[in-house]
């Protein structure tokens, strides 16, 4: 296998592998369109790294969890609608960072590679920040567990258990940014909830607990990312999207099947 290959296999496996529980936690609690919020504003996050010369990663990961402060901080004062709220700053944020991106001529920036990503361009840099961050995320994940369940489940009841409600959902919205930041290089900013989404959503049909819809969706997402490769490898198809493609015939193959009781 070629090198090129083989970093893009595994940069989309080590994202599918987090974005599987992640995007569980996204499905159950009908946080798409938050996602898609801090997706959008991720381009915004390259712009800022540039104007600042920090690595591009990072810039995406400070800006989502500032985003993600704002988004709590806007949710609990009650001035707008949530989903009005997110539609207005996610288009005003992807808006932005092209605006921004337009006043840097003297560098090159390869919009087409951030908007629906590069997914064969992946270096060994790009793989260290893939398996780290994930790493992370993973680790909180597994320590957050029940808490995040238990809000999921019952916000009230689990207030009532003591566990702070407030903190809780917004380490999720932090651990959702993280995975933003790592898959973007992979999936585009366009196209990054995606792989959260439609994995999680093909398991949750035959899925009888929350760890097992977990444990599927991160393999489904696997075998998106090696069918999407493969795809592109074959018919020259853009790898992202090709990804994307395989999830959703997945998606539509676990809907044909008989339904676990």
């Amino acid at each position: 296998m070629a090198d090129f290959l083989l970093r893009a296999l595994l940069g989309g496996v080590g994202v599918a592998l987090v974005a599987g529980p992640l995007g569980s936690f996204v499905v159950w609690r009908r946080m798409a369109y938050f996602g898609d919020t801090l997706a959008h504003a991720a381009l915004l996050g390259v712009a800022l790294g540039i104007l600042v010369d920090i690595n591009l990663n990072l810039a995406v990961v400070v800006l989502c969890v500032l985003l993600s402060l704002l988004l709590v901080s806007l949710q609990r004062r009650r001035i707008i609608a949530t989903d009005t709220l997110l539609g207005i700053m996610a288009h005003s944020t992807l808006s932005l960072g092209l605006v921004a991106l337009s006043f840097l001529p003297e560098v090159r920036v390869d919009l087409m590679g951030y908007l629906f990503g590069d997914l064969l361009a992946i270096s060994r840099a790009d793989l260290w920040w893939i398996y780290c961050g994930g790493a992370l995320v993973i680790a909180l994940l597994v320590w957050l567990w029940h808490p995040l369940l238990a809000i999921t489940v019952d916000e009230e009841l689990a207030q009532v258990e003591g566990i702070n409600v407030t903190a809780v959902r917004l380490a999720l919205m932090l651990l959702v940014g993280i995975v933003i930041a790592v898959a973007m290089k992979i999936i585009g900013v366009l196209l990054i909830t995606s792989l959260m989404i439609i994995p999680a959503a093909a398991a949750r049909r035959h899925a009888d607990t929350p760890e097992r819809m977990a444990v599927s969706a991160s393999l489904i997402g696997c075998v998106a990312v090696c069918a999407g490769l493969v795809a592109s490898y074959q018919w020259d198809t853009p790898a992202g999207p090709s990804v994307v493609v395989s999830a959703a015939v997945l998606f539509l193959l676990s809907h044909a099947l008989p339904q676990r009781r």
